[in-house]
């Protein structure tokens, strides 16, 4: 291949990482949507109406560590700290290593620990860095589409590993995400947010004092 044929497939590429630079972290975003598109669910990130009721019902005085599946960009990621006490610890977990990349190069602050890996796993990662229980989890993976059994596995496991009075927060496009949370969280409070693309539904399902 001569220098000129190299010159010519490499144009493509810088041409990609210019427009991904230019757009920011909007870049980032929408490439990991187009690279995977089942696990992202959605090409916009959610709205701050979303993120405001989504994170209204959590108790910041009690809240030590909360997790979170699927951090994207980090939209959730800064008002959870801005609320987040100086003690506590903020885990999030992606499979995707272009927004665990983009995560660990922009968010300094020490309580924040940006975890390559999936959700199913979430008791070991959250064991990995000292903990045992987690108060909060908050969720936006598209429950409906993931692979057979990644859903169900992921909302036993959160049910295990969260703490009795702490709850699982999720926020999906479609009802379904309720079915998976009815077979381990009996108390579910609900709502449904129209300022955001698309509108979506709100979750919080709660671990009561008396649950094992």
């Amino acid at each position: 291949m001569s220098s000129t044929e190299i010159a010519r497939e490499a144009l493509p590429q810088k041409l990609k990482r210019k427009i991904k630079q230019s757009l920011g972290p909007w870049g980032v975003f929408i490439e990991g949507f187009i690279r995977h598109p089942v696990m992202v669910g959605s090409i916009v990130p959610s709205s701050r109406f979303t993120i405001r009721r989504m994170l209204a019902p959590v108790d910041w005085d009690n809240c030590k560590l909360f997790v979170e599946y699927g951090p994207g960009i980090g939209t959730f990621c800064r008002p959870v700290l801005d609320r987040l006490g100086r003690d506590g610890t903020l885990i999030v977990i992606d499979t995707n290593p272009d927004f665990i990349e983009y995560l660990r190069r922009t968010i300094t602050d020490s309580r924040f620990i940006a975890v390559l890996g999936s959700a199913a796993d979430v008791e070991d990662i959250v064991r990995q860095h000292g903990h045992e229980k987690a108060d909060y989890v908050l969720s936006g993976l598209p429950f409906s589409t993931l692979p057979d059994g990644v859903g169900p596995a992921i909302a036993a496991a959160t049910h295990r590993v969260i703490r009795k009075g702490g709850a699982f927060l999720v926020y999906q496009f479609t009802p379904r995400a309720r079915d998976f949370m009815a077979r381990h969280f009996r108390r579910i409070d609900s709502g449904y947010e129209m300022v955001n693309v698309p509108p979506c539904c709100l979750f919080w399902g709660w671990k009561d004092e008396d649950e094992g």
